[in-house]
């Protein structure tokens, strides 16, 4: 009993005992960061506040300064692209009102066209018709005359 209640302590520990691995890890990290790498962490550090620190105290003021001239040019050039801006908008709207009108024009054009040519066709017909029916009655006056001299002829 004593000998399964050590190999199930072993099989737990080797389980769910991670310190071994840990302790590893642990040593590796430190011996990364303290001797191979040394302070160069430490000297990037201080190098980097330096150079903060110096943009701080220098380059700041002239920053001001440069903005100081410059953003009101900026703000003078930006308000006429904006006045440029609204006036090609304007022109693009009076535009397309132009072309909108033209369009209903045309169409109302097109359509005075294609009510006259459909009153042209009518009255070609009607026309036409009317020939066709005074032929009609001159070849019927005519048949009829035919007739009238053969039954005359005849008898």
């Amino acid at each position: 009993m004593t000998e399964l209640s050590r190999e199930i302590g072993e099989v737990w520990s080797r389980l769910f005992d991670h310190r071994p691995f840990l302790n590893g890890e642990i040593k590796f990290m430190l011996k990364e960061f303290e001797e191979k790498r040394g302070d160069r962490e430490v000297e990037n550090l201080f190098n980097i506040l330096e150079n903060i620190t110096d943009i701080k105290d220098t380059q700041v003021d002239k920053i001001h300064r440069i903005g100081s001239t410059a953003l009101p040019v900026l703000s003078e050039k930006l308000q006429q692209a904006l006045l440029l801006t609204e006036d090609i908008e304007k022109i693009y709207t009076d535009i397309q009102k132009d072309c909108a009108r033209k369009r209903l024009e045309n169409k109302e054009n097109r359509k005075k066209e294609w009510d006259q040519f459909i009153d042209d066709m009518n009255f070609k017909c009607q026309r036409i018709d009317n020939t066709f029916e005074e032929k009609e009655e001159e070849l019927r006056d005519l048949y009829a005359d035919l007739n009238h001299k053969l039954n005359i002829t005849n008898k």
